[in-house]
């Protein structure tokens, strides 16, 4: 990605991985004209698409209907100096289908349902991320 910043860019199917890891992270969005990112606990579907859970009143789901978002998930380790970082854009979409919305209520990651819940899927069409690994920039340790 950039020679010699340190990091190592990560592989689609690597990226996922880490993904399926990871339970929350940041859906990246315009509101009004500027950018907004909002925190969501979410999980990767078995199409590797990003599923969120969230109210049928919330802004942010009228907001990226039909829209490109991003959204990031992270893990970092300060002691270390290591982490990663993922990063997925695509059009997100409310998902209207009643049978999808039920497979989705029933999956392992999902959390307690509550009245007027509805999901946001991101489909995948852009999947990069990089990784820093423990202590080292190219090759060499980190001091502390």
């Amino acid at each position: 990605m950039y020679g010699n910043d340190g990091f190592r860019e990560l592989d689609r199917r690597e990226c996922l991985e880490r993904l399926a890891e990871a339970v929350v992270g940041r859906v990246v969005f315009t509101q009004e004209a500027l950018p907004a990112v909002l925190p969501f606990r979410f999980w990767l579907d078995r199409d590797g698409a990003v599923v969120l859970r969230t109210s049928s009143v919330s802004e942010m789901a009228r907001a990226v209907d039909g829209a490109v978002v991003a959204f990031e998930a992270d893990e970092v380790d300060a002691a270390a100096h290591a982490g990663w970082s993922v990063v997925v854009t695509g059009v997100a979409s409310v998902i209207a289908d009643a049978a999808e919305r039920e497979r989705l209520r029933e999956s392992p990651r999902s959390r307690v349902s509550w009245p007027g819940e509805i999901f946001v899927r991101i489909t995948p069409e852009l999947v990069t991320g990089r990784e820093l690994l423990a202590g080292t920039v190219d090759g060499v340790r980190l001091s502390r």
